[in-house]
């Protein structure tokens, strides 16, 4: 490759990124609330934006989030739950125009907008999923997690899913829990984590060319390392292709995901010496380690 637009790009992030806790340890300890986009951009390339899910912003706090995001920030929204859990995808058009269009001044700041569908959503709702593929607003780029377990199982459900998304260019969601429940659970955020997470096959496929990988690891930041050691190479090989994956690092308490994600950027740029550099981060007043 050649020429800074044409090397390869790694976007890497964390769940959210007004998480308090990082105030002192990864943000400045000054950082208000409300203010801590800035401070997290400088560590991290994307986030998932999970409230979305909950609850569609309001027009003056995208505007706000817009004011603060760097060029190359990508927000990986998710459409709100009364989409994909109420409706269940069928006749939505209306509330997904208007979801995009309350986002429309992030518009280039934009990754996969992130279709989560619920466990519950099965074998017979595929075709519901195949016509929402073929008529979604493709003024954006989109992704699909599925949780029923039959989308994970590695036969012909899955394999029909795998083409419906690379046939229609929608990314799809991996998620990797592994590591978490390769550990019994013991603190009340452990056991929360043991209790929301989904428990699925891993299926490292790319259906389109900005796949977002959810890696859920544990409390230890040593074992959520080791943890995403197979990933890396998978991660880097697609980087070298022109894939552009977006990997978010979850915890169950989050406290260390920001240097997590950096970490795991520094293990995939050790095999693709050219991968796009990360923001150099702002630091906190008086800065710990990852293992301190």
């Amino acid at each position: 490759m050649s020429g800074e637009a044409n090397r390869p790009r790694l976007y890497v992030g964390c769940a959210m990124w007004a998480h308090r806790p990082w105030v002192g340890r990864w943000f400045p300890g000054g950082t208000a609330g409300g203010g801590e986009l800035a401070a997290y951009a400088t560590w991290c390339t994307t986030v998932e934006g999970n409230t979305t899910h909950y609850a569609t912003p309001k027009l003056e706090t995208v505007a706000r989030w817009a004011a603060h995001a760097p060029t190359d920030f990508r927000f990986c929204f998710k459409v709100p739950r009364s989409i994909t859990h109420e409706k269940r995808l069928r006749n939505v058009e209306s509330e997904i125009a208007a979801f995009l269009e309350v986002l429309a001044p992030l518009h280039a700041n934009l990754g996969p907008v992130q279709l989560q569908l619920p466990a519950s959503f099965g074998p017979d709702d595929l075709p519901t999923l195949a016509d929402a593929c073929l008529h979604i607003p493709r003024s954006v780029d989109w992704a699909v997690e599925t949780r029923h377990p039959e989308f994970s199982a590695g036969g012909g459900l899955e394999r029909e899913l795998n083409d419906l998304l690379a046939r229609t260019g929608i990314n799809r969601v991996i998620l990797d829990s592994r590591t978490l429940f390769s550990v019994a659970p013991e603190t009340p955020s452990e056991h929360q984590a043991w209790e929301r997470k989904p428990r699925l096959p891993v299926r490292p496929v790319a259906t389109a060319s900005q796949p977002l990988v959810r890696i859920i690891g544990g409390s230890s930041p040593r074992a959520t390392i080791d943890g995403w050691s197979q990933w890396v190479p998978k991660i880097a090989d697609w980087c070298q292709e022109g894939v552009k994956p977006h990997v978010f690092i979850h915890t169950p308490d989050n406290h260390d995901t920001p240097s997590l994600a950096r970490y795991f950027h520094a293990d995939v740029a050790s095999l693709v010496p050219d991968l796009e550099p990360l923001p150099t981060p702002v630091e906190a007043d008086h800065q710990l380690g990852l293992f301190s």
